[in-house]
């Protein structure tokens, strides 16, 4: 249906031999009704016997203050022409079969497609395409440079990692390739350190530049001087519960064969060669160097590593009670002076 002025709605589409193109339209409708463009055929303006959707009846006259409908049978005004150009065609009129070649209109038709899309389509493709055998010959191309050019320098190339000399101790093995010298914080850096579950406190370190005097003994003296002793640094511990305590000394060598002589003169099975205990200021560890102890030594590289434990009242340790002394000896080195000396093997560099 439809109002005065509005445009005629779409048409659903109905083959024009079918059933549905012979039954006559429902009451009010005017399914086909001329398009609203173009010149009208013969017999296509008429109208459907059907009251009239507005306006008045046959033989009535109109109501007076109303403005009176089309006539019966009247042809509705046709509607101005669509501009020049247009390529719609107008459906045939009710009742009359479409000539052949005659394309049935529909409402639903479109005009013909833009091809740009594909157009576009295919110019990005190219475009594609066209990086993709670039960036293969760029990758491909030699880049080695032609004879007389000369190479490019890499300014901003990474320092080369020394690779360690060979051997058990790596740079640490001489003092010819780990020349810098050792410093407190580098050995004994934090004052509460543990190992193997067990703490231990540090309460006094000090540096000798004369080695002898951070030791007992002219046997190791002499092996400390004909080695080229630089250095001795030594601390000293106390364990958790306060009854073991101790000291710590590494001696700075020459090379790793005197550091070995050093440590054989500390050997002896009367223990007149040992490393000097370095007492503490606090009440635990003040008595340190007072009763019998453990005392010993090993190498790392060109280092001379010693050590003096004990129990606090200086009792003489029974076999079981050496365990616990050596247990507190290699565990306060292992936690303090073995990281530092193993990170000197593999760089000769102070960690």
């Amino acid at each position: 249906m439809g109002f005065p002025g509005e445009p005629p709605r779409r048409q659903p589409y109905v083959q024009p031999d079918g059933p549905e193109a012979q039954a006559p339209p429902a009451r009010g409708e005017r399914w086909f009704d001329p398009a609203p463009h173009g010149p009208q055929g013969p017999g296509t303006g008429e109208r459907p016997a059907e009251t009239p959707p507005y306006g008045t009846a046959p033989g009535h006259a109109p109501t007076p203050g109303t403005v009176p409908g089309p006539l019966p049978g009247a042809r509705p005004p046709a509607p101005a022409p669509e501009a020049s150009g247009s390529t719609d065609t107008e459906p045939p009129a009710r009742g009359q079969k479409m000539s052949r070649g005659q394309k049935m209109w529909s409402p639903y038709d479109e005009g013909p497609r833009s091809r740009r899309p594909l157009y576009v389509a295919l110019g990005a493709l190219a475009v594609l395409v066209a990086g993709g055998v670039g960036l293969t010959m760029l990758v491909n191309s030699d880049s080695t440079p032609s004879p007389g050019t000369a190479a490019p320098t890499q300014s901003s190339s990474a320092p080369a990692v020394p690779q360690p000399p060979s051997g058990k101790f790596g740079f640490a093995a001489a003092r010819k390739t780990d020349p810098y010298a050792l410093t407190l914080n580098e050995l004994f850096r934090h004052k509460k350190v543990s190992y193997g579950g067990r703490d231990y406190l540090m309460t006094v370190r000090r540096m000798d530049k004369k080695c002898k005097d951070a030791v007992v003994g002219d046997k190791l003296k002499k092996a400390l001087a004909a080695g080229k002793c630089t250095q001795l640094l030594r601390a000293s511990f106390r364990d958790a519960s306060g009854k073991i305590i101790g000291t710590v000394g590494v001696a700075n060598l020459k090379t790793s064969a005197a550091a070995a002589k050093v440590v054989s003169a500390g050997a002896g099975k009367s223990r007149k060669e040992y490393l000097k205990a370095l007492p503490g200021k606090d009440k635990v560890t003040k008595s340190l160097g007072s009763g019998e102890a453990f005392a010993g030594g090993w190498r790392h590289g060109h280092y001379a590593v010693m050590v003096w434990f004990q129990f606090k009242d200086g009792h003489l340790p029974k076999k079981s009670e050496v365990k616990r002394l050596n247990q507190a000896a290699f565990g306060t080195v292992d936690a303090t002076v073995t990281p530092a000396l193993e990170s000197r093997s593999l760089t000769g560099k102070r960690p």
